[in-house]
């Protein structure tokens, strides 16, 4: 017997997973061609530090270990932080940060779907405070500087931090696009001196700008298959580069445009594999919509104005903490309510 065209079938998380995971893959290749096999090192690092304490704490909370274990939220996790740290980050910082993504931000609350803040950013965000010249460490991508590490060297600089003799880290180091701007506008460079940096491309960082690209891709792929809804991300998008292009508008001397900021950091990360996370997040459609626009307006607030070049996870852990609040004075009007206000007050 055929069910009621109304009854529509859950997606098991296996494979919402799986396609969130597969949603990545272009990004992944791209940030590796561009960065080297530190990104899929930090990937690996990251996914079996998230896994194997996804298991302690099952087995501690006397859980099925095989299902969750299983059920790819832990690998995901794992790879959206692992994306947010530089490539060539000392390995203990990335499992570090998976424990504590997983066994703080994610079974201290309950485990999966019971957790506030959103778990990779909770790991990327105690990492950065608690080590932020270690975070800020990023090797320039491929061909912007004479000199770069091959795969052996980097996987030595990795695990024990030491490099080929005569070879010092500061001379493959470069700083981010969004650094770059915010540290030279503060020493009073205009944007035209900037912007001739052969760290930058067409509309933002080179490799950076193509990587962000991939995630744009990727999150398309999310929204074919209707697995993340199209309000959060675009309006994330929109409140960024809206909020950007009014003071780039105003002073363009000091004030990059908005495509910089969306081909620039973790913007597309953000609006589409981040933001969307339909845990830490309201439920109603109104909430999504504030909860996107706050997440972009505090990240744009946090690059120009804060201590941070990116603020993507510190706008997005702000507002996990105010989900619940927007749900609660975002509810809808329960069916056949509204009217019967509307005819109380009017017979008053």
């Amino acid at each position: 017997m055929n069910t009621s065209p109304f009854f529509i079938k859950p997606t098991p998380l296996q494979v919402v997973m799986f396609k969130v995971a597969l949603a990545l893959v272009p990004a992944i290749a791209v940030y590796t061609y561009s960065f080297g096999i530190g990104v899929l090192v930090q990937i690996t690092l990251a996914t079996i530090a998230a896994l194997v304490t996804e298991a302690f704490c099952l087995k501690l909370r006397n859980y099925p270990i095989k299902p969750f274990v299983t059920d790819g939220s832990a690998i995901v996790t794992a790879w959206l932080m692992a994306l947010s740290f530089p490539p060539l980050a000392p390995w203990w910082m990335i499992v570090v940060a998976a424990v504590l993504s997983i066994a703080l931000a994610k079974h201290m609350y309950g485990g999966l779907g019971q957790n506030t803040f959103n778990p990779a950013m909770v790991g990327f965000a105690i990492m950065i405070v608690s080590f932020p010249a270690q975070m800020s460490r990023w090797a320039a991508p491929f061909g912007v500087l004479p000199q770069s590490l091959d795969w052996s060297a980097q996987l030595s600089w990795i695990f024990t931090g030491h490099l080929p003799a005569g070879l010092a880290f500061d001379a493959i180091a470069s700083a981010t696009p969004l650094d770059t701007v915010k540290t030279q506008l503060m020493q009073h460079a205009s944007m035209s001196h900037i912007f001739q940096s052969p760290l930058f491309g067409s509309i933002g960082g080179i490799g950076t700008e193509w990587i962000t690209a991939a995630y744009l891709l990727g999150g398309l792929y999310l929204l074919w298959q209707k697995l993340i809804p199209w309000q959060i991300p675009v309006t994330f998008l929109a409140v960024l580069g809206g909020v950007a292009g009014i003071f780039h508008l105003v002073d363009p001397a000091h004030y990059t445009s908005p495509l910089f900021h969306w081909f620039s950091g973790a913007a597309m990360l953000g609006a589409f594999f981040i933001v969307t996370d339909p845990v830490t997040g309201p439920t109603t459609p109104l909430g999504r919509v504030i909860f996107a626009a706050l997440i972009g307006l505090l990240t744009y607030l946090i690059r120009v104005f804060g201590g941070y070049p990116d603020g993507v996870a510190f706008a997005v852990l702000i507002m996990n903490l105010a989900a619940p609040f927007i749900d609660q004075y975002t509810q809808p009007a329960v069916f056949g309510r509204k009217g019967q206000q509307k005819k109380a007050g009017a017979q008053s």
